[in-house]
């Protein structure tokens, strides 16, 4: 009977051993999702901010003539179009990184 038990325990240790990375396949650690939505943060954040300076080049430009006014409102309307949508993904991103520390 002792051997039974044993013989079971160890079979037992043996299957929760080989079937650890299937479970851990299954669902991604929190850590890790949290990992992925920094890197996007980082990611939307450099977009931003050469989006921020796609607007002051075009603004630049409107100043020295290099674009009419009405070249320049176009481009401007859609560079800061571009920029609002950069933002509202940076939000959602940021909110799955959960709170900043500090």
């Amino acid at each position: 009977m002792l051997e039974f038990v044993l013989v079971l325990a160890v079979l037992a240790v043996a299957v929760w051993l080989v079937t650890g990375p299937l479970r851990e396949a299954g669902t991604p650690r929190l850590d890790e999702r949290v990992r992925r939505a920094q890197e996007q943060v980082e990611d939307l954040e450099a977009r931003r901010e050469a989006k921020y300076r796609e607007i002051r080049d075009a603004e630049l430009d409107h100043r020295v003539g290099k674009l009419s006014e009405e070249e320049w409102r176009s481009q401007d309307r859609a560079l800061r179009a571009e920029a609002v949508e950069i933002l509202r993904r940076l939000d959602s991103a940021r909110e799955r990184t959960g709170p900043e520390p500090g």
